[in-house]
């Protein structure tokens, strides 16, 4: 069916929606988990449709509300710190709900969809004009585990510390990691010519994503019969994902940001 992805994937956060609703006895997560769902459901609609920027127009619908409502209205620390803070705390509320959704259990389904159709750090990296990297991958991944490991001490230490007042310097953390995160991100784009720069070398969010995405349903998959192999896909892929090999071995298979565009761009339609 054309339009089985989008009707899927509503349901998926419809059920998400309605199940924290009635566990938790709050219509926020209706509410939060329904425009998520609505908003991916409409991109997804608008790429079948062949509309240039359905990705984009998710990006913005996703990534803003998280980060100007959750973020900056709600005082929500969105980022890694505000999920060790909930998780320290014994709490299942926000960022903790988000992790699980969208980072942690999501990937068995959608592998790094959030990186390509939600991040807020992401959203604004795309607006730069190094879509595809024309240089060799550097060899830079364990910086992410660097900062994994720093956000988690940074947290535990308030804890072990008994900091007052540590729910207003998660608020203060939020605004000036996402400043960081965006000034280290578009220094490293043009300085790698490379838009993704960030998410491959220093985001530490991909510590939970990559080893769920290994096991991701939603995969590009290549049929060898029409693929020409004039490495085309692997040019336009913002990941350097070899998405001609459908072993879940892949090149950088667990990097794959479903942005689908190796599959705009295969001259033969050999990607799906």
């Amino acid at each position: 069916m054309k339009y089985t992805a989008p009707i899927v994937m509503l349901a998926v956060f419809e059920a998400i929606a309605v199940i924290l609703w009635l566990t938790k006895d709050n219509i926020f997560y209706l509410l939060n988990f329904s425009y998520i769902g609505c908003s991916i459901a409409l991109g997804l609609f608008l790429y079948i449709k062949n509309y240039k920027y359905a990705r984009r127009i998710v990006q913005l619908l996703v990534g803003l509300y998280m980060l100007i409502y959750l973020g900056l209205i709600s005082r929500e620390n969105m980022q890694i710190e505000g999920f060790w803070y909930y998780l320290f705390s014994g709490v299942f509320e926000a960022a903790t709900i988000h992790y699980a959704v969208a980072k942690i259990f999501g990937p068995l389904l959608f592998g790094r969809g959030w990186c390509g159709y939600a991040c807020w750090t992401a959203m604004i990296l795309d607006f730069l004009p190094y879509k595809a990297p024309t240089h060799p991958r550097k060899r830079w991944g364990w910086i992410r585990y660097v900062t994994f490991t720093l956000s988690l001490v940074f947290v535990a230490s308030l804890f072990l510390a008994h900091v007052a007042d540590i729910e207003g310097i998660m608020f203060r953390a939020f605004i000036i990691g996402n400043v960081l995160y965006y000034a280290v991100g578009i220094i490293l784009a043009f300085v790698l010519k490379d838009n993704r720069a960030f998410c491959k070398y220093i985001c530490p969010i991909t510590v939970f994503l990559k080893p769920m995405s290994y096991y991701a349903r939603l995969r590009v998959r290549c049929d060898t019969d029409k693929c020409v192999s004039c490495g085309k896909c692997k040019r336009v892929c913002p990941m350097d994902v070899d998405v001609t090999d459908n072993s879940r071995k892949r090149e950088n298979g667990t990097e794959c940001i479903l942005c689908m565009e190796c599959v705009k761009n295969c001259p033969k339609g050999a990607l799906k």
